[in-house]
């Protein structure tokens, strides 16, 4: 099996569980695919790049939220709720947010888009007006995913020394995995995309 789209690569997870054979190469592959896509869905983005065109709605006429975007290649929008995207942005009318593609001095990717031209965002009800075309995702890996990803896929990895999630015993009993590892929380809080309702 192939790595796709991971965020660690097998001689990370190897090295941190100290396997120094190929014995459980095609299982560890496993887990760090398997790591990287629960990462995807704690935080609700996904960190490798993608070239795709998508939809959005705009949350006003001034301002649309966006997927995590690299790079920006067209932006159109509809006119009104026929879908026909005609209108095509130029680089004068919008504003990719945050400025300069960092917050708080670390690279990340755009999230939003700011109409600062001759041109407002359609709003028609519900309907996605707006037309995104470019690089989606992430810059590069930020390292505290990819320390994330050694983490669960090195769980994921021994999980099966500990049956129906029971890690052993002490003097009050069974000792129980915990959901979520404190330490792969710590390192995703950061990303987890925020929503406004």
């Amino acid at each position: 099996m192939a790595l796709v789209n991971a965020y660690a690569t097998l001689a990370d997870v190897k090295r941190n569980l100290s396997i120094t054979d190929s014995v459980d190469d095609a299982l560890l592959e496993l887990c760090i695919t398997s790591a990287s896509r629960a990462i995807d869905n704690m935080t609700e983005r996904t960190f490798f790049q993608t070239t795709a065109t998508r939809v959005f709605i705009p949350d006003d006429s001034f301002f649309c939220p966006i997927d995590d975007l690299y790079t920006l290649t067209t932006l159109k929008t509809a006119d009104d709720a026929d879908q026909e995207y005609d209108i095509t942005w130029g680089v004068k009318d919008r504003q990719l947010e945050p400025l300069n593609g960092t917050i708080n001095g670390t690279e990340w990717p755009y999230t939003g888009i700011r109409a600062v031209g001759d041109y407002l965002f359609p709003t028609v009800g519900p309907e996605a007006t707006v037309q995104v075309t470019g690089v989606f995702g992430w810059p590069s890996v930020p390292t505290a995913i990819e320390q994330a990803t050694i983490l669960q896929a090195a769980r994921y990895f021994k999980r099966s020394d500990s049956p129906m999630g029971v890690a052993g015993f002490d003097a009050m009993g069974v000792v129980r995995l915990s959901n979520v590892d404190p330490d792969i929380y710590t390192l995703l809080e950061p990303y987890k995309k925020v929503r406004m309702y």
